[in-house]
């Protein structure tokens, strides 16, 4: 993994208070709100959870241990001070209540907001190309027109926008999901598990989102020692359906917990953010376009804190709409024109259908027969002029191999059995 000399420098491990580079009292809290909920915690256990240098740790201990703030109720052997356990004294009780009264937070200690934007802008500058072959393989498994890796494959190299439309059932969410394991696939990202802002932490980590790569020790070791307030992860992903709302978009602060949680485009930074079925959310077309037309032009956002300031954070991640309404119907040519990218993906023609037919018969291990299949397109499509869709023959043969199972039987292509499926599948 290839480091800049900015990164390198943002990334060192600090050995100093100084080095931080955050107010000596925020980190004191949370050495206090740790104490009060544990009890005892020796100083190796500080170090495991707040992520910074033990020396740190320790001078901030005997600072506390001269304030009458902390005393050491166990004095281990071998380690010498590493070993040691703390507990609050009365005094440190009362300041430690206070502490809670401003936050509940207790994690790794954060970093100031200015380090994770140039490390973001850093690596979002830097990341590897995808290659055509990369993005052929990833589609692999979908029946496509020859030539469709060069309608995506831009958008990802860029990590800017598209915008996916079309009928229903064709595939849309899949190349999605094919794009978020490519992104994912590719270099790591350092992020860090939380920031601080205008004196307040914003909690940027999430467990659904950031995961380690596989390699992570590796890559780790050739930076050396780090500062652990950074976590490596794979490229995010993060993505919503007609559930998101426009507070998802924003900082939220938890009034009983007091600390923030990122919006869902900043835990996206440096990965993809996907909007699906867009159209549909409880936040309407008009609304986000309100919302993102300033950031997906100018490729930063503007998130405000509960004190009324306003900080600037990288917008910085390939974000997807999926939709498949008429693009035209959701928003206005402005919108549009701020997404790079727009790909339609079309329902599949006879030749298309038959080969996705004949694919999906193979995964199940079914017997494919010509004039069944012939039957079904007859008599369930041209007929009636019903419009084909790339998922209905894994839908169809789904529900047969169901009635066949139901019946005790071996599933096959026969009229009968796909006249049935069909009419348990399609509303007429």
């Amino acid at each position: 993994m290839a480091f800049t000399a900015g990164l390198r420098e943002i990334l060192i491990e600090p050995q100093k208070i100084e080095d931080l580079q955050i107010p000596q009292n925020l980190i004191l809290d949370l050495m206090l709100r740790l104490l009060y909920n544990e009890g005892n915690v020796a100083l190796s256990r500080m170090v495991q959870v707040l992520h910074i240098h033990s020396g740190i740790l320790d001078s901030l201990l005997l600072w506390m241990q001269k304030e009458h703030l902390v005393e050491v109720s166990q004095a281990g052997t071998g380690l010498g001070r590493l070993s040691y356990v703390y507990t609050l004294s009365e005094a440190g009780e009362l300041r430690a209540r206070a502490a809670l009264e401003r936050s509940q937070y207790i994690g790794p200690v954060p970093v100031p907001v200015t380090d994770f934007v140039r490390a973001i802008e850093m690596q979002t500058r830097t990341r590897s190309r995808i290659s055509p072959e990369q993005v052929k393989n990833a589609l692999r498994h979908m029946v496509l027109p020859p030539d469709f890796h060069r309608r995506i494959g831009p958008a990802i190299n860029s990590g800017h926008s598209l915008f996916l439309y079309g009928p229903p059932g064709n595939g849309k969410t899949t190349i999605a999901e094919a794009i978020a394991r490519l992104i994912a696939g590719s270099d790591p990202i350092w992020l860090p598990y939380t920031i601080t802002a205008g004196g307040y932490i914003i909690q940027i980590f999430d467990r659904l989102v950031h995961n380690r790569p596989e390699n992570e020790e590796q890559l780790a070791s050739e930076l050396g020692r780090y500062d652990r307030r950074w976590g490596l992860f794979k490229r995010p992903t993060v993505i919503v359906g007609g559930e998101l709302k426009m507070e998802a978009l924003e900082l939220r602060y938890d009034p009983i917990s007091k600390y923030y949680e990122a919006p869902l485009q900043l835990k996206a930074s440096g990965g993809m953010f996907l909007i699906d079925d867009f159209g549909r959310q409880q936040v309407s077309p008009t609304d986000l376009l309100n919302r993102w037309i300033v950031p997906l032009e100018s490729k930063v956002d503007f998130l405000r804190l509960q004190s009324g300031q306003t900080i600037v954070v990288p917008f910085r991640q390939l974000i997807v709409f999926s939709t498949n309404l008429d693009p035209n119907e959701l928003v206005d040519d402005a919108f549009l024109r701020r997404i790079q990218i727009k790909v339609e993906v079309q329902a599949p023609d006879e030749k298309r259908f038959f080969h996705i037919f004949t694919m999906v018969c193979k995964e199940m291990n079914i017997a494919f027969d010509k004039t069944a299949f012939a039957y079904l397109l007859q008599n369930w499509y041209l007929k009636n002029g019903r419009t084909l869709q790339a998922v209905h023959p894994r839908d169809i043969l789904l529900t047969l191999t169901a009635l066949c199972e139901y019946e005790g039987t071996t599933p096959q292509l026969t009229p009968q059995l796909l006249d049935e499926a069909c009419r348990i599948y399609f509303v007429d």
